[in-house]
């Protein structure tokens, strides 16, 4: 009998799908269920509901209902074991928020297998629609929050994060605000990684330490709830909130209603479920300090393990408790692919031409200088977008190209130092990360090898691999996360990019200079913003 561990991941778009067989270190079936095609009916555009208000961005959580109904249908039709799978986690969405009545509780644990989920749950939600992470409506009450908590500076110290309008606790001040009367019948208020692990556990799941974190609610160094966090969001929160968890926490074995209707495993443990960020760390190897990882999408993100929790006290990056029980850093930068694209696009260039133009110039761009906030930028912060460029002329197509590549990673490594750990390696993903080019600058930059990872599916897998460790655990059987990880998340054989010498040499040099750049832009910028205000007034 083989040893399968289960992982899913609900998404924004989609629920996925990973099972995997310890002993022989494969993965054994892959699955996605796009929302949108799956579940018309709920009217969803790129799984989320559009609204008047372009600043609100909620999901119906009965969708996930269903897509998880439909994922267990789909794996028992396409033939896996499910008797013999002995745990499953999950990963969700970070930051969004599933709103439950005092009905939940019971029809969780006596879920009938004839019904289907969604048909039971139905009259269990106080609040029909979830807030999601593209919600960014709660800006006064991230005013609020942060004030009360001292500021930016103690805000980080307090939660490991400034206040963000995405954030769950912002997210539940709004909702306490506007619609107090919904708020009181509210019994619990889940993630969308509880409420989904309720679903599988047939009860209130815990909420992890690792999705927890991402609420401004949580203490980042005690992992329990924040006193003063609560105090500041909304009355009477804590008795709302379900009870923080380890990462490998089992909640009990699963229930019922998935043994009986879909053949799955009645001694299967359900574990808790993680944010997708966290699971991640797991899904890509990251178990140790000194790997980073930089996703090359949209946005860029980087992201790592730390040892020892240590914040932005900018309010720029973010602190998350890892599943490993460490801790793990998160910088998003909104100018990500889209900036390379702007870049392009300028010069009428196809992606093989901005590459070829970029390989014409060398490292160091001869001191030329970009800073390619074409949209209002995350980090640094930058709520007057502009394209600003230094001993760089606008005519000069290949230097140009090359200038956005090296802005983008002179600010990663820039504004990573605050971590405080030195990267012996970097795994890069996402689109941006097909081109050796840029690969090349990233590793020269960073100083450090790159490899690029092929890993589609990062959030799923670490879950399927939280879920062997938590089993591991559970039954006292050895459980260090190297051995569990080994076989699944090595990078590819010769995949490996390594710093060019004299190159890493320049960009030493170099990231004075954008530093310098970007310390006179925003102070340009602030001093603007005073003018404008003194105008008003």
């Amino acid at each position: 009998m083989a040893r399968l561990f289960w992982g899913l991941d609900s998404s924004t778009q989609s629920l996925s799908s990973i099972v995997i067989d310890l002993d022989s270190r494969k993965v054994v079936h892959e699955a996605s269920l796009n929302f949108d095609k799956t579940f018309p009916q709920y009217g969803t555009v790129n799984g989320v509901l559009r609204n008047s208000d372009p600043l609100v961005v909620h999901s119906p959580p009965l969708m996930w209902v269903d897509a998880l109904d439909a994922m267990c249908e789909r794996l028992r039709g396409d033939g896996v074991p499910m008797n013999e799978i002995l745990a499953v986690a999950g990963s969700g969405q970070q930051h969004g928020s599933v709103y439950l009545n005092n009905r939940a509780a019971d029809a969780l644990k006596n879920l009938q297998p004839k019904k289907s989920l969604s048909a039971q749950l139905a009259r269990c939600l106080s609040r029909p629609t979830s807030p999601i992470w593209m919600d960014s409506s709660p800006i006064v009450e991230c005013v609020e929050i942060r004030k009360t908590l001292g500021g930016v500076a103690a805000t980080a110290r307090a939660t490991g994060s400034d206040t963000f309008e995405r954030f769950t606790g912002p997210q539940i001040r709004r909702f306490y605000k506007r619609q107090p009367q919904d708020y009181d019948r509210t019994a619990c208020i889940c993630l969308v990684s509880s409420f989904m692990a309720s679903l599988l556990a047939g009860q209130i799941a815990p909420i992890d330490h690792g999705d927890g974190s991402g609420m401004n609610l949580m203490d980042i160094r005690k992992k329990a709830w924040h006193p003063k966090a609560l105090a500041a969001t909304a009355p009477n929160l804590r008795e709302k909130l379900p009870p923080l968890a380890e990462s490998w926490r089992v909640i009990g074995p699963v229930s019922s209603y998935f043994v009986e209707k879909y053949g799955l495993n009645p001694a299967a443990l359900a574990v808790v479920w993680s944010g997708d960020n966290p699971c991640s760390l797991i899904g890509l190897g990251m178990v140790e300090e000194g790997t980073l990882a930089i996703s090359l999408g949209t946005s860029y993100t980087c992201f790592g393990l730390m040892k020892t929790c240590r914040v932005d006290e900018r309010g720029e990056g973010h602190v998350f408790v890892a599943p490993t029980g460490d801790y793990m850093s998160l910088i998003c930068f909104k100018n990500g692919s889209l900036a390379c694209e702007r870049i392009r696009d300028m010069y009428s260039y196809d992606w093989k031409q901005f590459t070829e133009a970029f390989r014409r110039t060398k490292p160091g761009n001869q001191g030329a200088l970009m800073l390619p906030w074409f949209e209002p930028e995350i980090v640094p912060r930058i709520n007057r977008p502009g394209l600003r460029r230094i001993n760089l002329d606008d005519r000069d197509a290949d230097a140009n190209c090359r200038a956005v590549v090296e802005a983008q990673m002179l600010s990663i490594r820039l504004h990573s130092a605050w971590m405080k750990v030195k990267a012996r390696r970097v795994l890069a993903t996402g689109g941006g990360s097909v081109n050796p080019a840029i690969l090349q600058v990233m590793a020269d930059v960073m100083n450090c090898p790159v490899n690029r990872l092929e890993i589609t599916k990062s959030a799923a897998l670490g879950a399927a691999l939280r879920a062997a460790h938590a089993y591991l655990k559970h039954r006292r059987q050895p459980a260090r996360w190297t051995e569990v990880l080994r076989g699944f998340t090595e990078p590819p054989p010769n995949s490996e990019v390594r710093p060019d010498k004299r190159a890493a040499s320049v960009y030493k040099k170099l990231i004075k200079q954008y530093a310098a750049a970007e310390k006179t832009a925003l102070e340009e910028m602030a001093a603007a913003t005073q003018r404008s205000r003194r105008m008003l007034v």
